[in-house]
């Protein structure tokens, strides 16, 4: 029993990762096949499509293609509700790795089946003998531990990139405002700032900038970038630019004020984690300094204990 489970996990393991190769497998376009087809022109015998086939590597031949089928198969088993969400996840996390919804979903099967399976593994080469319902237990919560690895991974992701535009926020937006009193128009300053910086508001700003140039509405692009955001500092900044817009406000006077805002904002997050600091150090000193304290204070006085008349009554 225990062996067909080991060739099953092995099979899954396998599929999986002939999914991930074949999301990430290089397309062949029609300039690498024209390529390949007049270097077998120039030589002087006589060649077919077959050949030509055979002279690729057997990654190329074998293992792209059937990745790539599996790949589509997994699409079209994966529920669109979960593909949307997965999506909006990897938005706000700024599309690490360029990871597309299916090769997630992907991963956190993968995980799920790294975990089990090496603690599985584990258990199979231990010397010491355990209940076989401890061994089920431990394997399922390492399975869905691993399963839910890479989700815990996004959300950290997620919270440090919105960390990281929060504390940058009240800068750009003194640079736009010192850009548009210069003379600039509003997409002109995005640009300035993106062109300034290497953050991740900066590539929020380009990517919107990228919008507007192919022709998306500027109110558009700016609610689309403050949707992949999603913290409330950069809503209320498109929202006033938006309608500073509409209503034909001063540009300059408005970012100066959301700058303002941003500025007094930051600043009242950063006393808040500083109240939070003394609750998180409690751990740590809990589990630490106060052992590490009362060994330090307490031996010499055991030790005079011992060799007085107290310690001689307990030997």
């Amino acid at each position: 029993m225990w062996w067909i489970i080991i060739i099953a996990m092995l099979f899954i393991g396998c599929a999986a990762a002939l999914v991930v190769v074949g999301l990430h497998a290089p397309e062949e376009d029609d300039l690498d096949l024209a390529r390949r087809l007049e270097e077998f022109s120039m030589r002087s015998e006589t060649v077919n499509l077959e050949e030509i086939e055979l002279s690729l590597p057997f990654t190329q031949r074998i293992i792209y293609p059937l990745a790539r089928k599996i790949g589509e198969i997994a699409i079209k088993f994966t529920p669109e509700n979960a593909l949307q969400t997965t999506t909006k996840k990897l938005e706000l996390a700024g599309n690490p790795g360029n990871m597309d919804p299916t090769l997630f979903l992907t991963l956190r099967f993968v995980g799920a089946l790294g975990f089990g399976g090496l603690l599985f593994l584990v258990f199979m080469v231990s010397p010491a003998e355990q209940p076989l319902g401890r061994k089920a237990l431990l394997v399922t919560l390492f399975t869905i531990l691993g399963f839910f690895f890479p989700e815990l991974w996004i959300r950290s992701k997620i919270q440090r990139r919105q960390k990281e535009i929060r504390k940058a926020m009240p800068d750009a937006l003194d640079l736009l405002t010192i850009c548009v009193e210069a003379g600039l128009g509003f997409d002109a300053a995005m640009a300035k700032v993106s062109e300034k910086w290497c953050n991740e508001l900066s590539l929020a700003f380009t990517r919107a900038i990228r919008e507007i140039q192919l022709g998306k509405l500027r109110r558009e692009a700016l609610r689309d970038m403050a949707d992949r955001i999603g913290i409330a500092e950069v809503t209320s900044f498109v929202a006033a630019v938006i309608q500073s817009e509409q209503l034909g406000v001063s540009m300059a006077r408005v970012l100066r004020i959301q700058s303002d805002q941003m500025r007094v904002k930051r600043r009242q997050l950063a006393e808040e984690e500083a109240h939070k600091a003394p609750i998180k150090m409690l751990f740590p000193m809990g589990l630490l300094i106060f052992p590490s304290l009362m060994v330090v204070l307490l031996t010499p006085a055991a030790l005079k204990l011992m060799h007085s008349a107290l310690g001689a009554m307990f030997r």
